[in-house]
C-alpha cells in the first residue's frame, strides 16, 4: 500500500486508494489525508449523524456536516459527541 504524509496525524501512512468524494475535494482529500484520518472521520459522522439526528436530505444539514469534517481533518475546533473519547 502506498504511503501519503496525513495532514491530520502529521505523520507518514497509508494513503487513500481513491477520492473519497466525487471532484476536486475528494482528490484533495486523497492527496492529503491518510485512510485512517478518513476512517476515523466516518466513525466520527456516524456519530454527529445519529446524535444530532441529522435529516441528510436538508441542505443545512449536509453544510453543517461538511463544516464538521473540514474542521476534524484540519484539527480544527469540531463538535463532539457528549461521552466522545478521541483514541
Amino acid at each position: 500500500m502506498s504511503k501519503i504524509f496525513c495532514k491530520k496525524y502529521q505523520t507518514e501512512l497509508d494513503a487513500l486508494n481513491i477520492a473519497p468524494v466525487p471532484g476536486e475535494k475528494g482528490q484533495y482529500i486523497k492527496d492529503n489525508y491518510s485512510a485512517k484520518a478518513w476512517s476515523d472521520w466516518l466513525d466520527l459522522q456516524t456519530m454527529l449523524i445519529n446524535e444530532n439526528q441529522l435529516d441528510l436530505s436538508n441542505k443545512e444539514n449536509r453544510k453543517w456536516l461538511n463544516d464538521q469534517m473540514e474542521k476534524y481533518l484540519n484539527n480544527s475546533d469540531y463538535q463532539k459527541p457528549s461521552g466522545y473519547i478521541p483514541q
